[in-house]
C-alpha cells in the first residue's frame, strides 16, 4: 500500500522531502496561507488550509495519514510549545502509526565543548529551546499513550547553497564578526538535503520514542565554519572579537548563540537510521 504522509509546516526542508519523494508517496501539507496551495501542489503535495493556534482548523487531519512528519516550530514566546499540543489533540482520534518531529540541539544547553550524545540530560537556556524541550515530552507521552512511533530529530544549525538565509555568504557580506578563537564555541551543522534524507529515513526506520541527532560530522568552531566558507567564496574573513565586545554590540539572540558550545555525536544517526551524508562536513556542502 502507497505511505499516506502528512507534513505538518511544509517549508524549505519539506519541500525537500517532496523533492525525494517524486510522487511516489501520497503526502498532504498543511499550510496556514492558502497562497501557498499552488506550490504545495507544483511540489507534489495535497494542500490542507489549516492554522497550528487555531485548534477548529485541524479537526480533519485525524486519519488522513499514517505518517507525519512536524516541521513547524513553536509560537514565539512562551514556555510550552502550544502548536504541538493543539496538533497531537487533533490527531489523537485516529492517531498516526509513526510521527517525526524536528526539534533543536538547543535542548542541551551550553555542553562546555564537550562530545555529547542523545544520553545527555537536557538543559535549555533559552525560551526557545524550553519550548522544544515541552514539545518532546508531550511527543514522547503521546506515543506511550496511542502506540505512535516517535522520533525526536534533533537539529543543529541548517544550510544550503539554495536555502534562504542558509548560507552564511550574507553575514559575510554584512561583515558580521565573529569570536576571538580563545572565546569561541563549538558549532555543529547539517546540510538541508541530508535534513531531508534524515527525515524519511525516520519515518521508516526510527525506533519508538528515540531522539536523534542529526548532524555532520564536522567539529567545527564557530569562527573557523565562517573563515571556511569566506574562504570558498573568495570573500573576507570575519574579524574577530573578545566576548565582552560581543556583548557590547550584538543582540540578545547572537549572544544565546555564542553562549552554547557542544560536540554532537551522531552515531544513532547513521547506525540506527543507516544516513550516508551526502555531505560529511561543511566543506563539501558550501
Amino acid at each position: 500500500m502507497t505511505p499516506r504522509l502528512l507534513i505538518i509546516g511544509c517549508g524549505d526542508v519539506g519541500l525537500r522531502v517532496l523533492k525525494l519523494l517524486s510522487g511516489r508517496w501520497r503526502v498532504l501539507a498543511l499550510t496556514s496561507s492558502s497562497a501557498r496551495s499552488a506550490e504545495l501542489r507544483a511540489a507534489g503535495a495535497v494542500p490542507l488550509v489549516g492554522n497550528l493556534d487555531e485548534p477548529s482548523t485541524l479537526a480533519r487531519l485525524a486519519g488522513l495519514a499514517d505518517l507525519v512528519l512536524h516541521l513547524a516550530p513553536p509560537a514565539r514566546d512562551g514556555a510550552t510549545d502550544e502548536r504541538t499540543r493543539h496538533l497531537l489533540a487533533a490527531l489523537a482520534r485516529r492517531p498516526p502509526a509513526a510521527l517525526v518531529y524536528a526539534s533543536t540541539t538547543g535542548v542541551y544547553g551550553d555542553c562546555g565543548g564537550d562530545f555529547i550524545d542523545e544520553t545527555r540530560a537536557l538543559n535549555p537556556a533559552t525560551d526557545r529551546a524550553m519550548r522544544r524541550v515541552d514539545a518532546e515530552a508531550q511527543l514522547r507521552a503521546f506515543g506511550r499513550r496511542h502506540g505512535t512511533r516517535i522520533s525526536l530529530l534533533r537539529i543543529p544549525g541548517i544550510y544550503a547553497r539554495d536555502r534562504e538565509g542558509g548560507h552564511p555568504r550574507e553575514r559575510l557580506a554584512r561583515g558580521t564578526p565573529v569570536l576571538r578563537r580563545e572565546d569561541d564555541v563549538y558549532t555543529n551543522h547539517i546540510h538541508a538535503d541530508d535534513l531531508a534524507h534524515a527525515c524519511l529515513l525516520a519515518l521508516l526506520r526510527g525506533l519508538p520514542q528515540r531522539a536523534v541527532n542529526v548532524c555532520d560530522d564536522s567539529q567545527l568552531l564557530m569562527g573557523d565554519y565562517f573563515d571556511l566558507a569566506a574562504d570558498l567564496g573568495a570573500l573576507p574573513r570575519p574579524a574577530r572579537i573578545t566576548r565582552a565586545e560581543a556583548g557590547e554590540t550584538m543582540s540578545a539572540m547572537q549572544l544565546s548563540f555564542w553562549s552554547e558550545s557542544r560536540r554532537l555525536v551522531n552515531t544513532r544517526l547513521k547506525r540506527e537510521l543507516r544516513l550516508s551524508l551526502r555531505y560529511p562536513t561543511p566543506r563539501e556542502g558550501l
